[in-house]
């Protein structure tokens, strides 16, 4: 494991549970969490659906995708999580045996897996107590990326879901739009055909709203 934090240094600093340790700290925080490291191809299953997930996970490297299927079995992305960032943390802890969500990995992918079982126990030292608030506040901000995803999904019109996701994704000037999705995932992530979020783009830049290159997008 000191390999690991060796190598992903970076990697695991970034992640809100982790910034702001030095390293004996964050050795630490992994041998409490029971830290282990697997390797995904891609298209490989991370997480199947129906199956209880006993530990969290954090991506080193790659990308994987949240999944879940509506009831007409259309794929839907909750969420894609890169390097940095985690997943299943709330499914985890609060020990959902059958979550409908399956997880894939999109690039190959290296993932750590952590426990949370430290977390629903009382701390019995002062960075265990760090460690479970460090994890609150981590689902916490979750909250508030799922409030931002429902604010999306919530507008009436595909062009109005467009202009909520790229507001929710611009810069800080607002007008330069880069998406961590494809065309195909675009429209999962937005609950739409490819084909309507195409033709509605194509409509947008026509009439001067916006312009793009590939996953690149300027608000004009």
């Amino acid at each position: 494991m000191e390999q690991i934090a060796q190598a992903y240094a970076s990697e695991i600093a970034s992640c809100r549970l982790f910034r702001g340790l030095d390293r004996d700290q964050t050795a630490r925080a992994l041998a409490l969490l029971e830290a282990s490291k697997a390797d995904y191809t891609r298209g490989a299953f991370v997480h199947s659906a129906g199956e209880p997930l006993s530990r969290f996970g954090m991506v080193l490297s790659g990308l994987v995708q949240v999944l879940t299927d509506d009831i007409n079995g259309n794929r839907m992305i909750m969420a894609n999580v890169t390097s940095g960032g985690t997943f299943g943390e709330s499914l985890c802890y609060l020990k959902v045996k059958e979550p409908e969500i399956y997880i894939v990995a999109q690039k190959p992918s290296g993932v750590l897996w952590l426990s949370a079982e430290v977390f629903r126990r009382e701390a019995e030292t002062e960075f265990g107590l760090e460690m479970k608030n460090r994890f609150i506040s981590m689902l916490a901000e979750r909250a508030l990326s799922m409030n931002t995803r429902i604010q999306i999904l919530s507008r009436l019109t595909l062009r109005d879901k467009l202009t909520a996701l790229f507001t929710a994704f611009a810069d800080k000037e607002g007008r330069s739009v880069v998406l961590p999705f494809n065309r195909t995932d675009m429209a999962a992530y937005l609950g739409t055909d490819r084909s309507a979020l195409s033709r509605e783009l194509s409509r947008m830049k026509a009439e001067g709203v916006i312009d793009y290159h590939k996953n690149s997008f300027t608000l004009l």
